[in-house]
């Protein structure tokens, strides 16, 4: 048995074939850390092929899991300090989001969260929240600033069901049952909520995130549609880069003073002013840029001033965040 001094901190990452739980896994590795994470499907060998990969780079270890299994987050979370909770039932064109997205997003925190009770030596558990979950109301106007304190109207979500509601809907009331267990069961909780996020991904496939930050470069419309849906109802285009995301989780994990929610939002932009932006900086690119009547201002700006005055730097502006993702689109080969 290895001394308390020289034995690795250990960290659990639930859903580790995401796109950010992949990179976490990556990260945390790098930083010396024991990783144990879960995938939905151990045997499916391309899905997980990007976790296999890790393993050259530390002690990592794959565990079959399932959000809606209780007894399966045991194994895992057993003998871990730090749990990331990454993982999320998304499926937008579902017709039914309340089975489909909403009860499988709150049992899995329940269930992933009462694992981490039972293990005894969890010191904190980090959720991956999202924006979703703070931007969605029937305010109006621009310029509106929100932080940690705001919360997505999941009332008007439920009642008017705007496209996608599901999501949005799913995400929040998880994030509520997320602090209502913790607090019940004395569990040091903290929720990282990123905005849009793209980058370089380790996953096999392209993530939908990145097709979705990407569309006004690949000229895909559906895409664009829904990010001027994403506009219309959140209230902005916030994009952030993924490592900074990862980066964020692992620094509230490890400052001893960190407590509640922290929003990590690079940055705050809206349709037209993003295409503009997108235009003058790859000119070889048509990206379009009449929009007609649509809002050019976004309805609101989402504040990372308590993730910053804590002492976090982002990495990656706007610049390099789509720099980095144009290139992993031409290594990708779907950019020439």
């Amino acid at each position: 048995m290895a001394s308390p001094l020289t034995q690795k901190k250990k960290a659990c990452v639930i859903g580790g074939t995401g796109f950010v739980a992949s990179l976490l896994v990556k990260l945390l590795l790098e930083k010396g850390y024991a990783v144990n994470t879960t995938v939905r499907d151990p045997d499916n060998k391309k899905k997980i092929s990007h976790l296999v990969a890790l393993q050259d780079i530390g002690d990592l270890k794959l565990f079959g899991a399932d959000l809606t299994e209780e007894e399966s987050f045991n194994a895992p979370i057993e003998g871990c300090d730090l749990v990331f909770h990454v993982a999320t039932p998304v499926n937008f064109a579902s017709q039914d989001p309340e089975n489909d997205m909403i009860k499988p997003a709150i049992l899995g925190v329940q269930n992933v969260l009462k694992a981490c009770a039972k293990a005894k030596t969890v010191k904190r558990v980090i959720l991956t929240s999202s924006a979703a979950a703070v931007t969605i109301n029937k305010l109006n106007g621009t310029g509106l600033v929100m932080d940690e304190k705001d919360w997505t109207d999941v009332e008007f979500l439920t009642s008017e069901k705007p496209p996608t509601w599901g999501y949005p809907a799913s995400k929040t009331l998880a994030e509520k049952a997320a602090w209502k267990f913790a607090e019940e069961y004395n569990i040091d909780l903290i929720t990282v909520i990123p905005t849009l996020m793209t980058g370089t991904s380790l996953t096999p496939a392209i993530p939908s995130s990145v097709e979705l930050a990407m569309s006004l470069i690949t000229g895909k419309e559906f895409l664009i549609n829904a990010m001027k849906g994403m506009q219309m109802l959140s209230g902005s285009i916030s994009i952030t880069n993924v490592e900074d995301v990862c980066r964020a989780h692992i620094f509230v994990a490890e400052s001893e003073s960190a407590s509640g929610r922290y929003i990590c939002s690079a940055v705050n932009t809206s349709v037209p002013e993003l295409a503009k932006f997108l235009k003058e900086r790859y000119p070889q690119f048509e990206v379009p840029t009449d929009f007609k009547d649509f809002p050019s201002k976004p309805k609101l700006t989402l504040s990372s001033e308590k993730l910053i005055s804590e002492g976090f730097n982002f990495k990656y502006g706007i610049d390099e965040i789509y720099d980095q993702t144009v290139q992993y689109f031409k290594d990708k080969g779907v950019l020439a």
